[in-house]
């Protein structure tokens, strides 16, 4: 489970066995979990995110997107 980023409570990070799927990052904070595509950024799905997070998350992916782009393709290029 390669973590790519921590801002505060979150992780972002991917699982290692993902690679027949398009891009995304998970997010984790507690028992809280979502996962974003990438390309578009967009919502896949989450688990106990309020909406208001989901909006701060999906801020936070776009900010970050080219960091989770480019640390998924040199891992899965690598895998």
């Amino acid at each position: 489970m390669p973590s790519v980023l921590r801002i505060g409570a979150y992780r972002f990070f991917f699982y290692s066995n993902e690679w027949g799927e398009p891009p995304h990052i998970h997010i984790q904070s507690g028992k809280k979990l979502a996962k974003f595509w990438l390309d578009p950024v967009q919502l896949a799905k989450s688990k106990r995110f309020s909406a208001l997070e989901l909006k701060k998350l999906e801020r936070l992916v776009e900010e970050h997107r080219e960091l989770f782009w480019e640390r998924w393709h040199e891992y899965f290029s690598n895998a």
